[in-house]
């Protein structure tokens, strides 16, 4: 993989945010010319901040609402590659600032396929929206790249929007031969080191055990894809990889989600972190747990979603590596080891540790 990347010139939009970090750090391990176009990172505390990784990389902060910055940006960097991550992230965020999500998450993902558009030395662009832009039925089966597109709550919607969006600017601009391939990725609950977003399980945990207080869950019955997030930016990798090799095969929508084993109840997910932290922890540490707040009037969340990442493992040969168990320890061990280590080096690590689990699993 890493010889398709290095020396590439690589856009992350969001490179600031939880997963454009994480596949910033990536991307400069596998030796890329970086630049990144996003927001400020909202604390202190984020994995952008904590790593460094924002001195390793062009590092460019602006609005993706603002079409003028968007182009400018792309005009000076004219990246080969494009990675477009970022979005309004939050189901509850869009509920108070439905007009922003949109503005960010839809006319936003339009400014970058226009600048991808006016860019010629653009040859992939891997586009991240979420498994919550399908038409959620609550089925107990996981939804196809083919299922129709729809949302109950703003962030939901903006994100189906996106990808028709998607759809409508692949096929009026980028289909013929020598044009940029440009697919779209779907990816569920995706948890892991240096998250502090609000209304988030994990970032809501460690906030809450640090703290010494009991955590609220809202909805600890609801069912989610849960992965964690080096798992779908191997699968973004490996896209923008097919997509440089064979361009009009790769250049639609892909599902990037765990084994139906790791999808699980939110409560069952913040037990798991609770027992795992219990553990580390010194003898007679107050660890309280947490209480369920659900309540008939609050705004809606899906309570079943799941994806069928049948055409990810058939055709690009992508399948997930971590387990449930798994899963929590990866994300549990960075967050306990976090304040003390070297965060760069942590994410590097957990990176490798990845890899061999992976080529482990390509061997049996």
């Amino acid at each position: 993989m890493s010889l398709h990347f290095h020396n590439k010139r690589i856009l992350v939009t969001g490179h600031t945010g939880f997963k454009g970090a994480w596949l910033s750090i990536w991307l400069d391990m596998l030796g890329a010319r970086l630049s990144g176009l996003a927001l400020d990172p909202h604390t202190e505390r984020d994995v952008f901040v904590l790593s460094g990784i924002g001195h390793r990389m062009h590092d460019h902060r602006g609005d993706i609402r603002d079409l003028d910055t968007v182009l400018r940006v792309f005009a000076e960097e004219k990246p080969e590659i494009v990675f477009h991550l970022a979005a309004q992230p939050l189901v509850l965020e869009s509920y108070t600032d439905p007009v922003g999500t949109f503005a960010t998450n839809t006319q936003g993902t339009a400014h970058i396929l226009e600048a991808i558009r006016r860019t010629p030395s653009v040859q992939a662009a891997v586009l991240v929206t979420t498994d919550k832009c399908y038409e959620n039925r609550e089925w107990v089966y996981g939804y196809r790249e083919n299922d129709p597109m729809g949302g109950h709550d703003p962030y939901s919607a903006s994100k189906g929007a996106a990808e028709i969006v998607i759809s409508a600017y692949r096929r009026s601009f980028f289909s013929a031969d020598d044009s940029p391939a440009i697919a779209s990725a779907r990816a569920g609950n995706v948890i892991g080191g240096g998250d502090w977003s609000n209304f988030r399980l994990v970032p809501d945990i460690v906030r809450a055990m640090e703290s010494g207080q009991v955590l609220d869950i809202r909805s600890p019955k609801a069912v989610r894809p849960w992965q964690h997030v080096i798992e779908p930016l191997s699968g973004y990798l490996l896209l923008a990889q097919k997509l440089l090799e064979q361009p009009r095969r790769f250049a639609e929508a892909w599902n990037f989600g765990p084994l139906p084993q790791s999808v699980h109840p939110v409560g069952k997910i913040a037990d798991a972190f609770y027992r795992y932290f219990r553990e580390k922890s010194a003898p007679g540490a107050n660890l309280p747990g947490w209480r369920d707040t659900s309540r008939p009037d609050q705004p809606h969340e899906a309570g079943l979603l799941m994806l069928d990442i049948s055409k990810a493992m058939q055709v690009l040969g992508w399948k997930p590596v971590l387990d449930f168990e798994k899963t929590v320890a990866f994300t549990a061990d960075w967050y306990a080891r976090y304040n003390e280590a070297n965060v760069l080096e942590l994410c590097r690590e957990q990176i490798v540790a990845y890899g061999d689990l992976a080529t482990t699993l390509k061997e049996t």
